[in-house]
């Protein structure tokens, strides 16, 4: 094998004139130099498998990723972009980014100060990276996969160069990772095969010229394969888990303007595990009353078979009742109906000034009345199907622990009901829970693991609790874990609804609590019961010297409920007990809260 001849690099202190001649000098030398002894390989391609994780899934799919590229023999590691800076990630040459969204659009919370770090616009370049991105998300949001989306533009913008185009997945992952990891094989296969140029040759250091031509570089050998873990047949969301229902109550009373429900599901003898913290998936089915409702604005018969992913051949209306999203629209599920159909009302909603519009439209509505106002588009039942983004799971925060309800999974579900266009509309699992599965009935289940949403490994760390509505789910969980194993650190619950009389949840359970000392602390913030609204964030507000002095014990923080506005005004208020009682500017207190995240001690689980 030809020997590699080092160049003295473009920004070694030399003129044009003298790089020239030097470079001329060392592949001289170096031509005439007595090839090394010892056969040389070239070096394994090292790539940096990036992940930004909420609950797991990227992370899961980062290290498989890696596993498999190591077997192929290039050098790639998983790397949390979870404490991770933009400074290190100009020192890398190849990058695989595999991220989630979360919340409105933004990146999970650990990573935000990452993706801060790189959206500064001083910050230097990526001319000399090649990466890829796979984004995560869920098509049932208007912010699908935004992170994914404004990362890889950031990059692009920096300078740095596309590997293969970004991927944009929904829950059902398997099939699109696929494709993109196969795209991204055959493009390392290339770069790796490529000559070896002095574009991609490291610049040897002149000091090191004299010694260059006798020293070999070390061997570099493949790693040992790693053995393919064992089939798993523990229930996931491809294979759930057909749970009984065994208890359904009402938290809420006659007089609440909203109704919610604690359901005890079995799991006994079912192998599933679940940490406190987790969340649980329940596989949905569309109301059958409104499937029919839409087969007659078609005048189908609802036999006419079709294609579902993973299913095979279905009659229609059984891919509309367990497949296929029909109580919702999307801005996509229009686009496709106004292109089919070219209906000039509904391209007119797709124009960018009429977005709020477009909006209100969407969110009144849902397919069966996309189908009786605009009639006439669909003529085929595959046509359809190519419209309907696929039904997904429903992820409930799990409100039970599982050291203290043994056998059991325990969920609280606000049932979503409302009234749009002359038409009685709801949630597509919460009315299924409420109406059509009594107890005794079996549905399908898998938990969703969320590591980053878990007590503290310290069982005597204090914890500060925030979960108005159905939020309290993963702290009931909590405080009953905490109780089981003991643990001595103090517990501060904050909890809000709308009326004491009616909408507060667990309450004989809460301030049994209370009375025991096991609940250190329970400030509630019920909005209608006074004048003026309340919220926790006020109830926050008015602890803030208390609240500060818990921070102060390394209390760890736990949010959990709407993303919208609860959680950001729970963000906000934060930030300002901490400036005021801290006695910081705004930038240090921002700064504070980021060590809260880099050490662990603040967690959100928001939707």
């Amino acid at each position: 094998m030809p020997q590699i001849v080092p160049f003295v690099p473009n920004d070694a202190p030399f003129s044009k004139e003298q790089r020239a001649w030097l470079n001329g000098f060392l592949a001289g030398v170096f031509s005439s130099a007595p090839a090394p002894a010892v056969a040389v390989k070239a070096e394994p391609l090292k790539i940096a498998v990036f992940y930004a994780s909420q609950t797991g899934t990227a992370e899961g799919l980062a290290r498989k990723l890696t596993k498999e590229l190591k077997l192929k023999g290039y050098s790639a590691s998983a790397i949390s972009l979870e404490a991770y800076t933009s400074a290190a990630l100009a020192d890398e040459r190849y990058a695989i980014f595999i991220v989630s969204t979360y919340g409105q659009g933004d990146a999970p919370d650990a990573v935000q100060p990452f993706y801060e770090q790189v959206c500064v616009e001083h910050f230097p370049r990526y001319e000399n990276l090649q990466y890829a991105v796979f984004a995560l998300g869920d098509r049932h949001y208007e912010t699908f996969c935004k992170f994914g989306i404004d990362l890889d533009n950031k990059l692009a913008t920096l300078g740095a160069n596309r590997i293969c185009e970004r991927v944009e997945c929904d829950v059902d992952i398997d099939a699109p990772f696929a494709r993109w990891r196969q795209e991204l094989f055959k493009r390392f296969e290339a770069i790796a095969a490529a000559p070896v140029t002095e574009s991609n040759v490291p610049a040897l250091n002149l000091d090191q010229v004299a010694s260059a031509s006798t020293r070999a570089p070390a061997e570099v050998t493949a790693p040992a394969a790693t053995p393919t873990p064992t089939a798993s047949a523990s229930p996931s969301r491809d294979n759930p888990f057909f749970s009984t229902l065994v208890e359904k109550r009402s938290l809420t009373r006659n007089g609440s303007s909203k109704s919610t429900l604690h359901l005890t599901w079995s799991i006994a003898d079912s192998g599933i595990r679940y940490d406190a913290g987790d969340a649980c998936g329940i596989i949905p089915h569309n109301d059958p009353a409104l499937v029919e409702d839409i087969l007659r604005a078609l005048h189908f018969s609802g036999e006419e078979p079709v294609e579902i992913p993973k299913a095979g051949t279905l009659p229609l209306k059984v891919a509309l009742r367990h497949h296929l999203v029909v109580t919702k629209l999307s801005r996509k599920m229009i686009e496709r109906y106004a292109t089919t159909g070219r209906c000039k009302t509904l391209l007119s909603l797709l124009a960018t000034e009429q977005q709020e519009h477009l909006e209100k439209y969407v969110y009144e509505r849902g397919l069966v009345d996309l189908l009786e106002e605009c009639p006439g588009v669909i003529h085929d039942a595959a046509d359809l199907v190519a419209i309907l983004p696929k039904l997904t799971p429903r992820l409930y925060s799990i409100s039970s622990s599982p050291s203290t309800h043994l056998g059991e999974v325990h969920t609280t579900i606000a049932v979503v009901r409302y009234r749009s266009l002359n038409r009685e509309r709801g949630g597509v699992c919460s009315t299924l829970v409420a109406d059509r599965v009594p107890v005794g009935e079996r549905v399908p289940i898998y938990i969703q693991p969320n590591k980053k949403f878990r007590l503290p490994q310290n069982p005597d760390t204090p914890v500060i609790m925030i979960g108005p509505g159905t939020g309290i789910a993963p702290f009931r969980a909590f405080l009953h874990e905490r109780r089981v194993i003991g643990a001595k650190g103090r517990n501060w619950l904050f909890f809000g609804e709308r009326n004491s009389a009616n909408d507060y949840l667990y309450r004989d359970e809460l301030e049994g609590m209370l009375a025991d000392g096991h609940l250190t602390r329970l400030d509630t913030a019920f909005s209608r019961d006074q004048q003026h609204k309340v919220y926790v964030q006020d109830r926050m507000l008015e602890q803030a010297p208390q609240f500060w002095a818990w921070l102060q014990d390394g209390a760890g923080i736990y949010v959990c409920g709407d993303a919208s506005r609860m959680a950001k005004d729970v963000d906000t208020t934060l930030h300002a007990i901490i400036e005021k009682q801290g006695g910081m500017s705004h930038e240090s207190a921002k700064e504070y809260v980021r060590n809260l995240k880099d050490e662990h001690r603040y967690h959100r689980d928001v939707y």
